[in-house]
């Protein structure tokens, strides 16, 4: 089987105090928000889930901002009879300290659906890509990402079912969707691409 990997550590500031989102397993795990800026000031506000055990060992303490290390997961919901996949960053370390804003991620995975390339109105290249990155228990992770430039062109080429390395941030952007009650505003969230490369699948 091929080698995979899904791996993020962000550091930011948090938005709210950590409140209780489920059970699992006898296990309870907390929800809460990350703000992160950009270097172009605008701000990525990123949902985190963590574990009781890790959220009662931080240490308000160490410093101002939180770091997080851990995986991006997604998860199928249905509101009303419609999918929605929501994405978020499963916390397996969290640390409170004084340091610079962060937002990494490097996920490998396989090309789940055909890569949608396309031009904005200011002729930037663009490439919109799923990718399905398995883990335990015959599950997946769903992750959209977006590439830009000469990287979108090539993995533009590639087809469904190839393996591709992504490193870039997570981050979250606002839009519009019109529903039958009007104009809801809604959140997105999708992995932004410094660089990609095709894997050779091993045969």
């Amino acid at each position: 089987m091929e080698h995979t990997v899904n791996q993020i550590a962000v550091c930011g500031s948090l938005r709210e105090l950590p409140v209780f989102s489920h059970e699992n397993h006898g296990k309870r795990f907390y929800r809460f928000t990350l703000e992160i800026p950009r270097l172009s000031g605008a701000v990525d506000i990123l949902p985190v889930i963590a574990p009781e055990v890790i959220v009662h060992r931080i240490d308000p303490s160490g410093g101002e901002y939180l770091t997080v290390t851990g995986q991006i997961r997604s998860h199928n919901s249905r509101t009303n009879g419609i999918r929605h996949l929501l994405i978020f960053i499963f916390a397996t370390d969290i640390v409170a300290q004084d340091a610079e804003p962060m937002n990494d991620v490097t996920v490998t995975g396989f090309i789940c659906k055909e890569p949608i390339f396309r031009r904005t109105p200011l002729g930037r290249e663009i490439c919109d890509v799923m990718l399905a990155i398995p883990r335990a228990f015959h599950r997946a992770d769903y992750l959209p990402c977006i590439l830009w430039g000469r990287t979108a062109q090539e993995i533009a080429r590639c087809q469904v079912r190839d393996q591709i390395c992504v490193h870039g941030r997570l981050q979250s952007r606002i839009y519009t969707k019109l529903t039958e009650e009007g104009p809801q505003e809604r959140t997105a969230y999708e992995i932004s691409a410094l660089s990609a490369e095709l894997l050779e699948n091993e045969g």
